[in-house]
């Protein structure tokens, strides 16, 4: 219990620093639900947290429904995950001198090991990791791999709203960078510890 409350809280913070303070000042859009929460920040000045669990809502329906042990190992990652984006949000206009590149790489290090560590234990971030585990059950593929690809489908329906080349190329560049980290981090660490 205090490993998966420890992984919980260490993985909501990483997570939320990295959306905060790399993401958000550069316009970088990550994949699932939380991007889908950034979009509505972006576009309508939503906060990306809350917008990022009422859009989870359906898919967190379904697994109580179909997977309950999903949604209540679930529920709370997103509840907290959320909770940290909104509470870290004034980072977000903090001033640096990052460049978007650096932005890019050092977001999706944090954000993948956050959500790498949330896995690991069972939990979901989001509409999108809970997508991803549930799939993952069903076909035995690597859940870093499924996230990749729901990210890359979140980035290109981002493209449509922001229409800037070099933000999605580098959010594409940010999201290679998140798949790479939690396929690495669930391939090895995932032999020590289930994660379906």
């Amino acid at each position: 219990m205090i490993n998966k409350v420890t992984s919980i809280l260490i993985g909501s913070s990483l997570i939320a620093f990295g959306i905060n303070y790399f993401l958000i000042p550069n316009h970088l859009i990550n994949g699932g639900m939380i991007g889908v929460g950034l979009i509505a920040n972006y576009a309508f000045g939503f906060r990306p947290g809350l917008t990022t669990i009422i859009v989870s809502l359906p898919l967190y329906l379904y697994a109580l429904i179909f997977y309950r042990s999903y949604f209540y190992n679930g529920l709370h990652g997103l509840l907290i995950c959320s909770f940290f984006i909104d509470l870290l949000y004034p980072l977000s206009t903090v001033p640096h001198s990052k460049s978007i590149l650096i932005s890019a790489i050092f977001g999706g290090i944090f954000i993948g090991t956050g959500v790498s560590l949330m896995l690991l234990v069972k939990v979901s971030t989001g509409g999108g990791d809970l997508l991803a585990l549930i799939i993952s059950k069903a076909t035995l593929v690597n859940v870093g791999l499924i996230i990749f690809i729901i990210d890359m489908l979140v980035i290109l329906w981002g493209s449509l709203y922001l229409q800037e080349t070099e933000i999605i190329i580098f959010s594409f560049i940010m999201i290679l960078v998140i798949g790479f980290t939690t396929y690495t981090i669930t391939r090895n660490l995932g032999k020590y510890i289930k994660i379906y």
